[in-house]
């Protein structure tokens, strides 16, 4: 099966990066060919993917994003304006004509790829992606990936903790027009739904990924028409899958005209005010008017705090439309996810700045349960190193010199990978508050590695 729903022009998205990753490749080209080095056996580089630490108010994070990374892989290439773009740049005026001419038009990744499942809970310093490949191909890849798996690995982890409060409520996302561009609304309607939200408002996601689109109607729609006559023309169209807006001017009377359907429409929406408040009166009057199957929606700038603080009082608010604050995570919408050099050419790597130090060597995470299935631990190994028979390796092979080796599951299976994942965790990581110690040894192995390194280097 081939990844889907990509939205990128194949044409120039190789070119989706930053300038010294091509600056870094024509060198590293150019230092092959001026010393007679096989990029293919004595040039072999490996990097890692992790994020340094949890953002605020996070115990955990939901890696996504995987299925875009191996579309890039198995599609990006050098066209023939790309090319001509690269050879006329003043940047590379010393590199030989066979960079341009014989290298880029015949170029593909040619790498193997090591990652989590999409889904996955896990932790800082862990490695949820290894690249292996020649040292052009495994650096130019840097910043796409950081890019995709960054952006929607923040998405799914903040849907994860509103999925934790809302319970069995209906989760729609409602964030394309706060989206910080198409494409990220199209990503985040992605991400938000492997984090365990029911549909999207957005329609391309609908149409490409399979996630059911909603939605209601604007207050310039009764404005236009006026209250009643709006949802009288509405329901004449839309009929069952009709959902009234009835905020816009007095709630108690918009429900009122809303509750003449009955049950033939589909809810109302709440979109202002004391949301728990109005619920409750909305329920009310919908219930005395025989309305009983109507549901009620809420919106208006909600996040977890919110939903929980509605929910505690027990509102009966049905589903939930989240937008801002879940598709820009705006209490922390920043994620420290970096690419490292691990090895090369079998040769350990270690970084030892100053607050930047890596753990160096490929790398393996092994997952611990306890008895109950609950999570209990996270071990960080060297890929070739002896773990006890528990542990369960994270990283499994995804590509194989280019090409794909792992069946892609379906955005639905994703969904519920990470929904049954996410509940193994103990509760105290799904709580609102941050936990202050994540369980995460490093090995025995690994350990002395670093010390040795860092020693070496210091």
């Amino acid at each position: 099966m081939k990844p889907h729903g990509c939205f990128i022009n194949n044409e120039n998205v190789i070119l989706s990066t930053d300038l010294y990753q091509l600056t870094m490749s024509a060198a590293y080209y150019q230092y092959n060919l001026d010393n007679n080095i096989n990029e293919e056996s004595d040039d072999i580089a490996t990097f890692e993917l992790f994020v340094r630490k949890l953002p605020k108010n996070r115990n955990y994070l939901i890696f996504t994003g995987l299925e875009q990374v191996i579309h890039y892989l198995q599609n990006a290439h050098f066209s023939d304006r790309t090319i001509d773009y690269l050879r006329s740049n003043e940047m590379f005026k010393n590199i030989d004509s066979k960079f341009f001419d014989d290298y880029l038009p015949n170029f593909r990744f040619d790498i193997d790829i090591w990652a989590m499942k999409e889904g996955t809970f896990f932790f800082p310093n862990e490695p949820i992606l290894r690249v292996t490949g020649p040292s052009i191909q495994s650096q130019l890849i840097e910043t796409y990936i950081i890019s995709v798996i960054n952006y929607q690995t923040i998405v799914a982890s903040k849907a994860s903790r509103i999925r934790n409060v809302a319970k069995d409520k209906l989760l729609l996302e409602f964030g394309t027009r706060r989206a910080h561009s198409p494409q990220a609304g199209i990503y985040a309607a992605r991400a938000s739904y492997i984090g365990g939200f029911d549909g999207t408002s957005n329609v391309v996601s609908d149409l490409e990924l399979g996630i059911e689109a909603s939605g209601t109607m604007a207050h310039s729609f009764i404005q236009k028409f006026g209250e009643m006559k709006s949802f009288e023309v509405f329901y004449e169209y839309f009929e069952d899958k009709t959902i009234d807006l009835i905020d816009t001017y007095d709630i108690k009377e918009g429900t009122l005209k809303a509750a003449k359907f009955g049950n033939k429409i589909l809810g109302v929406r709440i979109d202002s005010g004391d949301l728990a408040e109005e619920t409750k009166r909305v329920r009310r009057l919908l219930d005395e008017n025989g309305c009983e199957e109507v549901k009620i929606v809420l919106s208006s700038n909600l996040d977890e705090y919110l939903i929980k603080e509605i929910l505690d009082k027990q509102a009966p608010a049905d589903a939930f439309g989240v937008g801002t604050e879940l598709v820009t995570s705006s209490d922390d919408p920043t994620l420290s996810a970096v690419y490292k050099l691990m090895d090369y050419n079998g040769h350990p790597k270690i970084k030892i700045s100053e607050g930047k130090v890596t753990y160096p060597g490929k790398k393996q995470v092994y997952r611990f349960f306890d008895e109950k299935g609950k999570f209990e631990k996270d071990l960080i190994a060297l890929d070739d190193e002896k773990v006890e028979d528990r542990g369960v390796p994270l990283l499994i092979p995804i590509m194989e010199k280019g090409e794909l080796v792992y069946d892609l599951p379906t955005l639905e299976e994703i969904r519920e990978y990470s929904l049954k994942n996410v509940n193994k965790l103990p509760n105290s990581y799904l709580k609102l508050e941050q936990i202050k110690h994540i369980d995460l040894e490093i090995s025995n192995n690994l350990n002395e590695l670093w010390e040795s390194l860092k020693n070496k280097y210091e």
